[in-house]
């Protein structure tokens, strides 16, 4: 592919047994691109999925997650003709069958350990468009459309953020950059750990640049606005660090957060929270107490989506609704739009049913719970980021649905693949290939 003999030789170090040479570099090349632009990565991680399919001597069914997706796939289908949003249902389809496929094709790609860390190290590399893009957004006035490759691929960057005042970056909309930096954000504490270990014996550039990136990856986590992002920037700090350290350290987050507590929570005695909320800037309290949206109605909330889904859900709970087709009821029912119901197992049940939200949910809790048990939690700090990245993506999606925009959507695959890879209990072995 035209890179130079000494540059393919390094990138194919900790290629696993189960990858090709050619697949093992176009699964690297679309990590590193995906932050900047499913367009570029589509095509090498398509390769790397068709290579990574073709290696596999065990058949897709000898999984049984796979036959569980199968069945899911199956009642995605049957929902299709039945649903309320038309042929929206049918393009729905995409943001998950598709996967399925990914998910099992992936996965020779992330079967040790060490190619689980190289592809945390593209993750974070590739970060760093967003970061600088985003930063440059607010901080320098930086705003597109910008173009390339003759306007195949273009870069909506709105003049100060959006929402306004938000860091989106090359994202279209704030939260959606909060969760791609909140799920690499572990995945950079990882590097830092790892790397910090040895920083006594030897110097090299490595440490400065990830400290730069660390500060910068913080500011514009923060300056999303997200109290999601917020709030999985702290929760990262001890799952990565490990529960050898919990003794300490959750003493001390607490500590540092109870500043952010006293000022937020509601019945705290004006004795205790004026003096918080002079300490904090009133740009986090007043966030994390919602102060700029006190007044808004039920129907424009949280609650008030949750309310109208849980009702939908019970109308029609076997196939459901239809892909989209929230967005269709919402308004009718409330006379306001919402395009999810920001919360992915209600969304789920809402669109195929609440046989498909339960089984497609047991399947993600059950990769969580199966590889703490394989001990990916007590092994190294990128192990822990590993699991601390799926984890976070999970959490995220229980007040949000960054999913829809493909690039979180892939990653999210990704990572659960390389869980599914970790909890073989003995790995890819040579007879399981072609």
């Amino acid at each position: 592919i035209g890179l130079p003999q000494r540059l393919i030789q390094r990138l194919q170090q900790h290629r696993p047994v189960g990858a090709t040479a050619s697949g093992w570099l176009a699964f690297q090349l679309g990590v590193l691109l995906l932050a900047s632009s499913l367009l570029l990565a589509v095509v090498p991680l398509f390769w790397a999925l068709l290579e990574g399919s073709r290696r596999l001597r065990r058949p897709w069914w000898g999984d049984r997650l796979n036959r569980v997706l199968l069945l899911i796939g199956v009642l995605l289908v049957l929902s299709a003709p039945l649903a309320r949003s038309g042929w929206l249902a049918w393009v729905g389809l995409m943001n998950w069958i598709p996967f399925f496929w990914g998910f099992w094709g992936f996965q020779p790609y992330m079967a040790t350990a060490q190619a689980r860390r190289r592809i945390a190290l593209l993750f974070v590399a590739g970060t760093v468009p967003v970061v600088v893009s985003g930063l440059g957004q607010l901080w320098l006035g930086w705003s597109g459309p910008w173009q390339v490759l003759g306007e195949l691929i273009i870069w909506h960057m709105a003049p100060g953020g959006h929402p306004p005042g938000r860091l989106s970056g090359l994202f279209d909309y704030a939260n959606i950059a909060a969760a791609w930096l909140s799920f690499s954000w572990p995945l950079l504490l990882a590097a830092v750990v790892a790397t910090g270990r040895g920083w006594l014996q030897r110097w090299s550039w490595r440490q400065p640049a990830l400290l730069l990136l660390v500060v910068a990856q913080l500011a514009a986590l923060y300056l999303t606005d997200s109290r999601n992002g917020w709030g999985a920037a702290v929760l990262a700090v001890p799952l990565v660090l490990g529960p050898a350290r919990w003794i300490w350290l959750l003493p001390l987050l607490l500590l540092l957060l109870l500043p952010v507590i006293l000022a937020v929570l509601p019945g705290v005695p004006e004795l205790l929270q004026l003096p918080a909320r002079a300490l904090l800037p009133e740009a986090i309290w007043g966030r994390l107490s919602d102060l700029a949206f006190s007044d808004r109605p039920l129907a424009s909330t949280r609650l008030g989506q949750w309310s109208v889904a849980a009702t939908l859900v019970a109308e029609r709970p076997w196939l459901g609704w239809g892909a989209a087709a929230f967005t269709l009821i919402y308004p009718e029912r409330t006379g306001v739009w919402h395009g999810h119901p920001h919360n992915l197992p209600l969304d789920l049940a809402i669109s195929h049913g609440l046989p498909v939200a339960v089984l497609l949910v047991g399947v993600v809790l059950w990769l969580l719970l199966r590889s703490l048990q394989r001990g990916l939690f007590r092994a190294s700090p990128y192990e822990r980021a590993w699991w601390s990245a799926a984890f976070i993506l999970v959490v995220l999606h229980a007040t949000d649905l960054p999913l829809y925009d493909g690039r979180i959507n892939v990653a999210g695959w990704i990572l659960l693949a390389g869980l599914r890879a970790a909890c073989w209990p003995q790995g890819f072995r040579p007879q399981q290939l072609r």
